[in-house]
C-alpha cells in the first residue's frame, strides 16, 4: 500500500477521510463536514491539545473540511492547500454569504461602522476573505461594509480574482513581518509561508511546507558554484528554509537569524546558514 504523507491526507488508525478508503487502513472512514474559519487568524496545531506544536495557520474565511471534533478541537483538512491538522472548534462557523474579496494588505482593521475615528474590532491579515454588502464614505475615505455592519478601508481589499501582477513585490510589501514558525499572515509568518501566502495572493495556489515547495513550484535550475544567472522570483532552498530572489544578487526571506522578514546579499546568506545548515539542496524557478 502506497504510504501517504499525513501532512496533506486526513487518517488515522480510528478514522479517515472516505476517499482513502481502499488506500489506507481505519476502523472507521467518515465524510467531512464542509465549514469555514471565522477567526482572523486560526492556528492549525499537530496534535489536539494546547500545548501542541503549530504546523500551519488559515485566515478567515478559509474553507475546511471537518473529520472529528472532540475535547473542543476539531480534526480538519484546509481546502486551499490539503493540509491536515487539528483547530479550536469554536474558531470554525457554518459557510455563509459567498466571499466576494480578499484583504490585499499586509494588515487592516475592521470598524464598527465606515469611520476610522470610532472604534476598531478585529485586525486581519492579507489573504483573509470577506464579503462586501455595501459601500460608504467618510471625510474623503471610502469603506466596504460587511454583512454584520462592520467596515474596511476600500483601498485595503480586492475582489476575488483579481490578482497581485508581481508576487515577489507583494512578498517585499511584507519586509519587517515577525518571524514566527508556523506562521502565514501578516502579523507572523514563516519562510515557506511567505511563498504561499504571497504567490496565493497573485493567483498561483502552492503547497505549504519548503520541501514540498522544492519538489513541486516551477522548474529546476542550477546556478552553478558561482550562483549566477539567478533572477527576481527564483527560489533558493536549503534543508527547511526557503528565499525569495528580488534580483540576481540580494533575497528576502522570513527568517530565524533576524526573527524577521528582511533581506540580505545571497552570498551572505549561503555563508552564514552554511555555518549551521550546510548549502544550498536545490533553486527552482517559478
Amino acid at each position: 500500500m502506497t504510504i501517504l504523507d499525513k501532512r496533506l491526507h486526513a487518517f488515522r488508525a480510528d478514522l479517515a477521510d472516505e476517499r482513502l478508503a481502499g488506500r489506507v487502513e481505519a476502523e472507521r472512514f467518515v465524510s467531512p463536514t464542509q465549514m469555514q474559519v471565522a477567526r482572523p487568524v486560526l492556528d492549525m496545531l499537530a496534535a489536539s491539545g494546547a500545548d501542541a506544536g503549530v504546523n500551519t495557520q488559515l485566515l478567515l474565511g478559509a474553507p475546511v473540511s471537518v473529520f472529528d471534533t472532540r475535547d473542543g478541537f476539531a480534526w480538519v483538512q484546509a481546502g486551499d492547500d490539503g493540509y491536515v491538522g487539528y483547530v479550536d472548534a469554536t474558531a470554525l462557523s457554518q459557510p455563509a454569504d459567498a466571499h466576494t474579496h480578499v484583504v490585499s494588505a499586509p494588515r487592516t482593521y475592521l470598524y464598527r461602522e465606515p469611520d476610522m475615528k470610532k472604534p476598531r474590532g478585529d485586525a486581519l491579515s492579507m489573504g483573509s476573505r470577506l464579503t462586501v454588502t455595501g459601500h460608504a464614505e467618510t471625510r474623503g475615505t471610502r469603506y466596504t461594509i460587511l454583512p454584520d455592519g462592520q467596515a474596511v478601508v476600500e483601498s485595503h481589499i480586492r475582489p476575488l480574482g483579481e490578482h497581485a501582477s508581481d508576487w515577489v513585490a507583494v512578498a517585499e510589501s511584507l519586509e519587517h513581518t515577525p518571524y514566527l514558525w508556523g506562521g502565514i499572515s501578516g502579523f507572523g509568518i514563516d519562510c515557506s509561508g511567505l511563498i504561499q501566502l504571497t504567490m496565493r495572493m497573485a493567483g498561483r495556489d502552492v503547497l505549504r511546507d519548503s520541501d514540498m515547495q522544492a519538489a513541486a513550484i516551477g522548474d529546476a535550475i542550477d546556478p552553478g558554484t558561482d550562483l549566477e544567472g539567478l533572477q527576481r522570483g527564483d527560489l533558493v532552498f536549503w534543508k527547511g528554509h526557503v528565499a525569495i530572489m528580488t534580483d540576481a544578487e540580494n533575497i528576502i526571506h522570513a527568517n530565524g537569524h533576524s526573527m524577521l522578514v528582511s533581506r540580505e546579499p545571497l552570498a551572505r546568506a549561503v555563508a552564514r546558514i552554511g555555518y549551521l545548515y550546510g548549502q544550498p539542496t536545490g533553486f527552482r524557478r517559478p
